[in-house]
């Protein structure tokens, strides 16, 4: 007689013969390196703009009659904005000269319009 095996059931596993893991290929995202870069700097342009707003607010607490002092803070968190920004951009090791430093003298510029409306 001839003993042949039982035909095995193609949903279920061989163990002496498992199937071959796919392989897990990563996509074409970033790096640790690079979300380590943009997660610092996020939190450094986020943490100087809040100190930037921070010194505009305390402006418009400060009586009419010491206008310097307002023009004075906000010319100060202008100058905090474009640091911000200029500390981003360092961060990811590319020019400080760039056209985004123009954004970061907004918390001054709105500084001005709120103190001077």
């Amino acid at each position: 007689m001839n003993e042949t095996q039982p035909r095995r059931a193609r949903h279920l596993m061989d163990m002496s013969n498992p199937r071959p893991q796919p392989v897990r290929r990563s996509g074409p995202g970033m790096g640790i390196e690079g979300v380590q870069k943009w997660v610092l700097s996020v939190l450094a342009v986020t943490t100087i703009w809040h100190m930037a707003a921070a010194l505009v607010l305390f402006a418009t607490y400060i009586d009419d009659d010491k206008r310097a002092s307002q023009i004075g803070l906000c010319v100060i968190a202008g100058v905090f904005g474009v640091l911000g920004m200029a500390s981003g951009l360092a961060i990811h090791r590319r020019s400080p000269a760039s056209p985004w430093l123009i954004l970061g003298v907004l918390p001054g510029v709105l500084g001005v319009w709120l103190v001077l409306r």
